[in-house]
């Protein structure tokens, strides 16, 4: 019933003018604004996959991931984030990750990070 249906996923920010500097001057991605009754942001995202970002007074972040980036050199990529004042989320216990961030030899190589609202998102390798 559904198999057809045009898909995007959202997710909540409490600050949308935060959300798009670093969307767009940190992670470097196409973002589109509308003005819609509330507003939002749109991530125009490889292979015409887009995210609605929309702001809520009461936001409260995800205690999951909710946006993975397939890159070819995690570690190329988290130093280059860094450089931009990417902060990385380190772990310990099942989830073991190195100083930089970089969990590696329990799946595959992934590092995650927040956006100014304290989203997860992570780099991934491929």
């Amino acid at each position: 019933m559904l198999s057809s249906a045009p898909v995007f996923s959202s997710y909540s920010v409490n600050s949308l003018n935060e959300a798009k500097t670093f969307y767009q001057q940190v992670l470097g991605l196409s973002v589109t604004e509308s003005p819609e009754p509330m507003g939002v942001l749109q991530l125009q995202l490889t292979g015409g996959h887009n995210i609605i970002i929309y702001p809520k007074k009461n936001h409260v972040p995800a205690t999951f991931t909710v946006l993975n980036f397939k890159v070819k050199d995690v570690e190329a990529t988290v130093d280059a984030l860094a450089a931009k004042g990417v902060v990385f989320e380190h772990y310990t216990g099942e989830i073991q990750t190195d100083a930089k961030g970089i969990m590696r030899g329990n799946g595959p190589v992934i590092a995650w990070f927040k956006d100014p609202a304290g989203n997860i998102l992570s780099v991934i390798q491929e």
